[in-house]
Parts: C-alpha cells; sequence; structure tokens
C-alpha cells in the first residue's frame, strides 16, 4: 500500500475561475516531484471541469515557486527524483490548458518559477516579485521552456542577459521588459488575477479558446500560416450560436447569455 501524503496544492473555485496554489510553503514551493505529480493533476482536472472559464495559478505564503527542489535532484535515491520524463508531465499538462491561464506571482519565481510564469497566458506580479533563470550558475540550463520562451517575451537582448548571467530581475522590469501585464499591491496579486478571470468568463467560451488557440499559432508558425489558422477559426466561430447570440445581444443592447456552443 502507497504511503499517504498531504497534498502540495490547494485548488478554489471563485465562481467559473479556478485558483490553484502550490502549496509547499517551507521549501518555497519548489518544485518536487510529488508537487509536479499534484499540479499535473491539478491543470488537468481544471481543463475537464465545464463550470470552470479560467484558472488562475499562484504560490502560498510568500514565494511563487523557487524553481526546482535542488535537495531532491541532489538525493537522486528519492523515491520519485526530478527527471526529464516529470519536467514533460508538468509542462506538458499546462500545455495542453486550452483554458486561459493567468499567473498571480509574489515573491521569488526562480527556475522552473519564472518557467511557469512564462507558460502562462498572463501573469500579474506582486511588488515583491523576482523573475530569474539562474541554472547556468549551476551547471545547468532552464529544461521547462525558459530559454525558448522567454525570447518571445522579453526579446533576444533583455532574455540573453537574464539566461547568461542568471540574474534576477524585479516586478517593475518584468512589467516593462513585457514578462508580466501588470504590477500591484502583494495583497492585491491573486484578486487582480481573479479579476481577470472574471472578465474572460464573461466571454463566448468557444471563441476565448480559439482566440488563444490562434495568438500561441503566432509563436510557432509563418506569418501565412498564422493568419490561415486565425481565419480558419474565425469562420468557424461565425457558424456558432454564440456569434449568434452575441450579435443579437449587441443589436438588443442587452448581456449576451453564452452558453459554449
Amino acid at each position: 500500500m502507497s504511503e499517504q501524503r498531504e497534498p502540495l496544492v490547494r485548488t478554489e473555485d471563485r465562481g467559473p475561475v479556478r485558483i490553484i496554489t502550490l502549496d509547499r510553503p517551507k521549501a518555497l514551493n519548489a518544485l518536487s516531484g510529488d508537487l509536479i505529480d499534484d499540479l499535473a493533476v491539478a491543470l488537468s482536472d481544471a481543463e475537464s471541469t465545464d463550470s470552470v472559464r479560467a484558472i488562475v495559478l499562484t504560490g502560498s505564503d510568500k514565494a511563487f515557486c523557487a524553481g526546482a527542489d535542488i535537495g531532491e535532484i541532489a538525493r537522486m535515491q528519492d523515491s520519485k527524483p526530478l527527471d526529464p520524463l516529470m519536467i514533460d508531465r508538468l509542462f506538458g499538462a499546462l500545455d495542453a490548458v486550452l483554458k486561459p491561464t493567468i499567473a498571480a506571482v509574489r515573491g521569488l519565481a526562480f527556475g522552473g518559477g519564472c518557467e511557469l510564469t512564462l507558460a502562462c497566458d498572463i501573469a500579474i506580479a506582486g511588488e515583491s516579485a523576482q523573475f530569474g533563470v539562474p541554472e547556468v550558475k549551476l551547471g545547468v540550463l532552464p529544461g521547462g521552456g525558459g530559454t525558448q520562451r522567454l525570447i518571445s517575451a522579453v526579446g533576444k537582448a533583455k532574455a540573453m542577459r537574464m539566461l547568461l548571467t542568471g540574474e534576477p530581475v524585479n516586478a517593475t522590469w518584468a512589467e516593462s521588459a513585457g514578462l508580466v501585464a501588470e504590477v500591484v499591491p502583494d495583497d492585491q496579486v491573486v484578486e487582480a488575477a481573479v479579476k481577470i478571470g472574471n472578465a474572460i468568463a464573461a466571454n463566448a467560451p468557444l471563441a476565448v479558446r480559439l482566440t488563444k488557440d490562434s495568438a500561441l499559432a503566432s509563436l510557432e508558425t509563418p506569418l501565412s500560416a498564422g493568419l490561415a489558422h486565425e481565419r480558419r477559426n474565425f469562420l468557424l466561430l461565425l457558424g456558432t450560436e454564440d456569434a449568434q447570440e452575441g450579435t443579437s445581444a449587441f443589436i438588443e443592447r442587452r448581456r449576451p447569455e453564452f452558453k459554449g456552443v
């Protein structure tokens, strides 16, 4: 019989917004094998729950996520060492989420924590937030998409400075560089993210999903292919009941009642 343990992720629903909280505060929410397991399951559950329309990812206490659990990596005899397959499971689960994801970051977001932020669709930072990819200081490199997504987020020069020096940046820098959308007081980070989630949830679900799909396609395809992808999604949406409802509501000056079809 497997040994029971306390879950390392907490979830809370606020209307249509699911809040997923990394809950390993004594380790600054560092990514252990068990935490990765729990987070991957929580993300998959949120994606498959129809009532959830947006997802907020945050960390307990004073840190978002300090990165990989270095102690666990060093103790290779641990029952669930952090390995490439585990990393693939975590970021694969996040990449598979079609619903909008919002990172609400307080305190440290280093290594895998910074990569989690980059993998979310939107990021809100508290004033205490610090972002960094310090892997070069440990003789390795970011393994969760940091070398790929950071350049897309902040541009080559700023990304290379972070990647090659391993030095952290603060919330103000992150906002000016485009790494985060907004900086708010620490005690307002989750509320600000939930507010955005509610604004998203007020829109047509299928339109939100295909808008995210079209926008992310721009990161992986040439412009011509991205435009063709966008047009396909646009034409698909034109035939939906929600598109008809949105148009009717606009003409009739009332709030639309979207059904996701």
